[in-house]
Formats: structure tokens, sequence, C-alpha cells
């Protein structure tokens, strides 16, 4: 059955990935899934985590924040500066976020610098965590480069490019990049972290008061592989241009 926007159950909502969104960071880009736009930034800067200090880590790191604005949703999200904790939700996607790249770069290649990945989501319409890591991804690569301009570093400290993307069954179909209404209405709701080597860095699944079959988690996994290789060809095509 044809998504509301008229997608197949196979097909991704429309990707645009934007460079240079955010002057002030060494990498950014404004990543869109459909209506879903976040706007992911990188800044390196010279310092590491105390405890890398203390323990004598040699190295790099990478770390990431996540907030959805008040104006990303259909009624006003209050600000985590207002209420003074971060919800659990946003701590949960941070730290994926962090995961997913921590796979990518070689922290040992970037000296004595953190990375610091910073997604602030526009406008949510389900997807923001997949459309995070896509665009971080694109953002840290564009940083990274900078450093190697500048002299800063010999070499590109890129092991692999990550993408991800959601997968779940709606109405009873595998259906691939869900939107705000289908992940509201799907049973099963799954989110994949992929490499450019088709290697898994985090697979997020579970059903919703319901149950899914290993022929539904197989065909789940065959979806979310194919739209992951589609969003790393998008990647590719802006970092070779």
């Amino acid at each position: 059955m044809p998504s509301r926007d008229n997608r197949s159950p196979s097909e991704l909502r429309k990707i645009a990935l934007e460079p240079g969104i955010a002057p002030n960071a060494q990498g950014s880009v404004l990543c869109s899934f459909g209506s879903t736009r976040v706007i992911c930034a990188a800044s390196i800067e010279d310092t590491v985590p105390r405890w890398m200090k203390e323990q004598g880590v040699q190295g790099g790191w990478l770390t990431a924040e996540y907030s959805m604005l008040p104006y990303s949703t259909l009624s006003r999200k209050t600000r985590d500066a207002t209420r003074g904790k971060i919800d659990g939700r946003s701590t949960e996607i941070q730290r994926l976020i962090g995961r997913s790249l921590r796979a990518a770069v070689d922290l040992s290649a970037i000296g004595s610098r953190t990375i610091w990945i910073d997604c602030d989501v526009l406008q949510a319409d389900g997807g923001t965590r997949t459309a995070s890591i896509t665009g971080a991804c694109v953002a840290v690569e564009l940083a990274l480069r900078a450093l190697v301009n500048q002299g800063k570093l010999s070499r590109l400290p890129m092991k692999r490019r990550v993408a991800a993307v959601s997968v779940g069954i709606v109405d009873g179909e595998p259906r691939l990049d869900l939107d705000y209404l289908e992940d509201r209405d799907a049973s099963v709701d799954m989110n994949l972290v992929m490499t450019d080597k088709s290697e898994y860095v985090e697979v997020q699944g579970s059903g919703e008061e319901a149950v899914f079959t290993d022929a539904e988690l197989t065909a789940m996994l065959d979806l979310g592989r194919q739209g992951i290789q589609s969003l790393l060809s998008i990647q590719n095509q802006l970092l070779s241009a």
C-alpha cells in the first residue's frame, strides 16, 4: 500500500543534504528526510575530556548532543534548559549518535582533540535520529577535511562512513523510512545503523504491543540495507563534488 506521500513500501522519503548551513562549525549540513529536517554540525576543540587525561588515554574523542527545537513539533516542545534536565529520549539518541560516529572515525589519528557533534531538529516528522546520524557523518568528514587542508592532520582519519534508517511493519507489511504517522501506527519499529561495508553498527527494534517473525525481521533488515546503500550514495555524491 502506498504511503500518504505516494511512496512504495521500499522507497525512501525525499533525501537532501545541504552543506555549510552553520558557517561557524568546521563542518555542517542540513539533513532532510522528507519533512524531517536536522542541522548537523561538527566542531573540533584542541582538548580532550578530563577522564582521558587522568587515565592516560591516547588520541582524541567524539561526543554528540541532540535536541529538538521548541517549534520542531506540532505543539511547542519545552526546552531542556527550562526543565533543568535532558529528557531520557534525547539522552538515548545523543548516545546513539556518538556511538555511531565513533565507529566511523579513527580517534587515535586525530590527536588530542574532541569532535563535538550538535544535532538540532528544526522539524520533526519521524526519523530524527536516523537523519541525525546520516547528516552527522557528512558534517564530521567535512570538519576533518578542513583539518587536513589546514595541515593539522596528515591524512583523513575516516575509517568508514555510516548512515541510518528506520524500518517497520505498517498495515502488515514491511516499510522503509517511517514518517511520524507511519511510526505511530507501526506494529514493529526498528532503526538500523550500518557502514559503507554493509556492517551493522547498531540494530534497535521492538514490537509495539506486537510480535514479529524471523521472516518479517529478515524482510525489514533487507529493506533497511537497501535504504542505507541509497543514503550512502547520496553522502558520496555530496562529498565527491
